[in-house]
């Protein structure tokens, strides 16, 4: 026997892949020399090796023993080879039985950084084999396996006997604490070239607590994201459907493309079936969706109420067929596509179809593109409502929805100044087919067959800034249209109809041109006042836009499709042209003046106002009719606007609040409000809002509206947390909608219950909705929702 003594370093070079099998060869060669002295190891047997990778070999001690064929590591063991780390005790080679055999608190770090601790460690030279005593196992994505014993084979099955499994790290302070959740087995069977884990004869613990016992199952190696194999089931209750369980596949049949198959049961209705291919290119991704079933009991769609009637024809098979892409041509253009095709109109909503079950639903193709400061889009777009109501119904509206081919925006913004200012060039264009008139309220909100318009602007305008800081910005605005449009009978007695009640014109024409141009000046004096511990600003502002009048838009013949939502308040007050849309358009002469105000404080805090009055020149756009009545009753009717004024403020402290108003230019009666506010209080967050809007008969609401709502969210502690939140109609002394919940989250478990509440006001029938939510990291998440539950 020989003995070296002293700190032993030693830089090799050797072809094995890991530390324990380079030692092996380091020690094996040291019987193939007859050394006697660790300073004289050069390792001849290295040149059989297949590579030439550097391995550091460090210890206190080398013992060679001749006899028992044994070369021993003795006292702060650590090998560095290829990625790979090894620190132990005490490791020693038996040539005989070419075991390699590690011990005293082991560690063994991979190049992937996964890290196995063990007291034990005995593996053949070649590292295909081995047992492990007392294993605890940590892969570089935090998860954690830990056993009495294990054992390696093949060089790619690891069993771990009595194992324990889990993804949620180990407490520093209580390291014998159960985690979250862990999966306790008799056998864990970790196959490193399936890429899977088995458990055999498992239990499911939470809480420390066990909740489930499952004789087997398997699950992806924690190391991959994508495997074949079933994800965890979910299950829904609905009124109609009955109580749905949900059990999908994942097929992941190459890195760019996978099919999921799923399968749902619902007592109520029968089996669901869906499949959906993935796909992804260098350039782009698309998926392709497909659902279908044949309905058990198909009466439970069906309404008792008056013109109602089954949808479609439920006792045939319903299904749908979607998909969804986008592909970048190159760095500026892009194309892409969002499409569903169903046997009826509320499948995929009935049904819950993942990515098309929205209510109000768009089918579209796009191919857009941006470069610098221009943009260029062109859509193909058609609008459905997935409603319960069947066609005739007096409610129903998807079958009222327009089919747009196509419609078109262009922006073109010149990066170098004209004349010294800016210049910017719209194009927009919309063509619209829809197959029934949408009239509600005496409004006309779409025509019944086709209409076409072709609109493009121009815009320049330039800020000077006078030696006395008079900001002043001359503008000028030109617009052309020219609009097309082909009625049916039902469109030509709605316009005839509104006409006799506004007692105007109801011309309705196959073509209108119309030109629009604008010359405009806005002069700001912006007024700077410090102080020790705050500054404030003074803006006062005027605007005066000359321009003829739109006589054109005295007619109740001219479609608005995209210019009916219309809110005058103090962010439009300064607006050029306050129509939301390119269907209406502001004709006449206008002034705009008022004055803004912003404030900033040492302690942190600021506001905000703006407060002021439009007047209208000559023509006033806003007091002429169109078939949807926008731009009536909201303060920009009359020659003189009401008031508009806002104020706002925040503090570092998380307060922050702004209120919005409108008042009566004559009386000062409130005619619209608004208030808003908000608080971050530690660790609680709660939203105030309140809106008063006094009744507006021509857009067909009769009564003042009132409603007050809020939301609060209180953090517990770093994983709790609880919300809600609630709106309550003042009006209808109703409470319209509430919700209650919880939620749990850490690094690998997520819980969270809600429970929501809508009621309608026509008839105060309650509809709730139940739902909770459990994920585990690695494993997957389980949820259930209950829809429909409806009570008085």
């Amino acid at each position: 026997m020989n003995l070296t003594h002293g700190r032993v370093v030693k830089m090799v070079r050797v072809g094995q892949l890991l530390a324990a099998t380079a030692l092996a060869v380091v020690l094996t060669s040291q019987f193939a020399t007859d050394s006697a002295n660790a300073q004289d190891v050069d390792l001849t047997a290295v040149s059989q090796s297949n590579g030439n990778s550097p391995m550091l070999l460090e210890a206190d001690t080398l013992v060679y023993d001749h006899d028992q064929e044994t070369v021993t590591a003795v006292g702060g063991v650590q090998i560095d080879y290829n990625g790979n780390r090894l620190v132990a005790q005490r490791v020693s080679y038996n040539r005989q039985t070419k075991r390699l055999v590690a011990s005293g608190n082991v560690e063994v770090v991979q190049p992937d950084g996964t890290r196995v601790f063990t007291d034990r460690i005995d593996v053949t030279d070649d590292f295909r084999d081995g047992f492990v005593n007392t294993l605890r196992l940590e892969t570089v994505d935090k998860t954690y396996f830990a056993a009495e014993s294990g054992q390696r084979e093949g060089g790619t099955v690891t069993t771990f006997n009595n194992g324990v499994y889990t993804a949620c790290e180990p407490c520093e302070a209580k390291p014998d604490k159960a985690p979250i959740w862990r999966i306790k087995a008799r056998k864990i069977i970790w196959d490193g070239k399936a890429r899977t884990v088995r458990f055999e004869r498992s239990r499911f613990e939470l809480f420390g607590q066990p909740i489930a016992f499952i004789p087997a199952f398997e699950i992806a190696d924690p190391t991959i994201q994508r495997k074949s194999g079933f994800l965890i089931p979910q299950i829904t209750q609905d009124d109609d459907l009955g109580v749905g369980v949900t059990v999908p596949y994942f097929w992941a049949l190459s890195d760019t493309y996978d099919l999921t198959l799923q399968g749902t049961y619902y007592s109520k209705q029968g089996f669901l079936g869906e499949a959906e291919w993935r796909q992804r290119f260098n350039n782009g991704e698309f998926s392709l969706k497909m659902a279908g079933i044949s309905q058990r009991d198909p009466s439970q769609f069906s309404f008792g109420t008056e013109n109602a009637g089954t949808l479609g024809n439920p006792n045939e098979l319903r299904g749908m067929i979607g998909s969804k892409g986008r592909f970048d041509i190159n760095p500026r253009w892009a194309f892409g596509w969002d499409v569903m095709a169903q046997s009826d109109k509320n499948f995929s909503h009935t049904y819950n179809i993942d990515g098309y079950s929205e209510l109000k639903r768009k089918n579209e193709v796009y191919l857009t593109g941006l470069n610098d400061r221009n943009y260029f889009d062109i859509r193909g777009q058609h609008f459905k409502i997935q409603e319960d109501y069947p066609d005739g119904h007096p409610e129903a509206r998807s079958e009222k929805q327009a089919l747009a081919l196509p419609t078109i925006d262009y922006s073109m913004t010149p990066d170098r100044a004209i004349f010294g200012g800016e210049l910017n060039i719209d194009v927009n264009m919309q063509s619209l087919v829809r197959d029934r008139l949408d009239s509600a309220f005496n409004h006309v909100r779409g025509p019944e067959g086709s209409s076409q318009r072709l609109t493009a602007e121009a815009e320049w305008k330039r800020s000077i800034v006078t030696d006395g800081g008079l900001v002043i910005t001359p503008l000028l605005h030109v617009r052309g249209d020219t609009i097309h449009q082909s009625v049916e009978g039902g469109t030509l007695t709605a316009y005839q109809g509104l006409a006799a009640e506004q007692g105007v014109d109801a011309d309705v024409r196959n073509s209108f041109n119309r030109l629009m141009a604008t010359a405009g000046l806005e002069m700001r004096y912006p007024v700077l006042f410090s102080g020790a511990t705050s500054s404030h600003v003074f803006e006062p502002m005027a605007q005066v836009f000359v321009r003829p009048d739109a006589d054109y838009q005295t007619t109740l013949g001219i479609p608005n499709e995209d210019a009916q939502s219309f809110v005058f308040d103090a962010s439009t007050l300064f607006e050029r042209d306050k129509f939301s849309g390119y269907d209406r358009v502001e004709g006449g002469s206008r002034a705009n003046i008022g004055v803004r105000y912003s404030g900033v404080f040492s302690n942190g805090w600021s506001t905000n106002a703006v407060v002021g009055q439009s007047y209208a020149l000559s023509d006033n756009a806003f007091g002429t009719p169109d078939p949807v009545y926008a731009g009536y009753d909201s303060g920009l009717e009359t020659d003189t606007s009401d008031y508009v004024a806002m104020a706002g403020f925040s503090s570092p402290h998380g307060f922050s609040g702004s209120i919005s108003t409108r008042l009566d230019e004559q009386t000062f009666e409130m005619r619209r409000t608004e208030v808003k506010a908000g608080a971050t209080i530690g660790s609680l967050a709660v939203t105030g809002r309140y809106a008063w809007i006094q009744g507006q008969k021509n857009y067909g609401f009769q009564e003042d509206r009132q409603e007050a709502g809020g939301t609060a969210s209180l953090r517990l502690n770093e994983n709790w947390r609880v919300f809600g939140s609630a709106t309550y109609d003042i009006q209808e002394n109703l409470l319209a909608r509430d919700s209650f919940g919880f939620s749990y989250d850490d690094e690998c478990f997520t819980f969270a219950l809600s429970v929501s509440e809508t009621r309608r006001t026509r008839d105060r029938e309650t509809e709730r909705t139940i739902g909770f939510n459990i994920a585990f990291r690695t494993i997957g998440d389980f949820g259930q929702t209950t829809n429909g539950s409806t009570f008085n």
